[in-house]
């Protein structure tokens, strides 16, 4: 045996375990900034898929908001928000036109920047019009929603879909 290597295994194991102790403490020092640098999270671009929450589409729409705004506040703001609105989903809007507390979330929403888009064909489908629907500018009434799930995605929005 080359008497220059004799210690280098337990050397190794040393190293390994020191590793396994260190490495919880340094990924939980790396989850928050330190004081002065600033947010966390980097700008982000988010598309949320909003195709209602059956059985209990009221629950599910006053969670879908309430996960939103607090996207908004984790990120301070940093971030850019669409909701497609498709196939269960556009009820919220039709909804919201009776349930103020849901229309005051969709508005906090709105004033924060979120677009909330709404699918042409299920509008179709349901022999409805914006019009029908809690504040939905034509504007905010795209052809498809899945298609435009693509479209966010492709032009570098992340999905989600609670």
């Amino acid at each position: 045996m080359n008497p220059r290597t004799w210690g280098r295994p337990v050397f190794v194991l040393a190293a390994a375990i020191a590793g396994m102790i260190a490495a919880p403490a340094l990924a939980q020092a790396s989850v928050q900034p330190a004081a002065g640098e600033g947010s966390y999270y980097t700008f982000q671009k988010v598309v949320y898929q909003n195709d209602g929450g059956w059985p209990d589409n009221k629950a599910y729409f006053h969670r879908l908001l309430h996960h939103i705004a607090a996207h908004i506040t984790a990120t301070h703001g940093n971030v850019e928000i669409r909701v497609v609105d498709f196939a269960a989903g556009v009820q919220m809007f039709v909804m919201a036109k009776d349930d103020p507390e849901l229309a005051k979330q969709i508005d906090d929403l709105r004033a924060k920047g979120v677009r909330f888009l709404i699918c042409h064909n299920t509008l179709e489908g349901l022999k409805l019009t914006a019009a029908d629907l809690y504040r939905v500018p034509d504007s905010d009434v795209v052809p498809s929603g899945v298609a435009e799930v693509a479209r966010l995605q492709g032009l570098g929005f992340v999905y989600i879909h609670p």
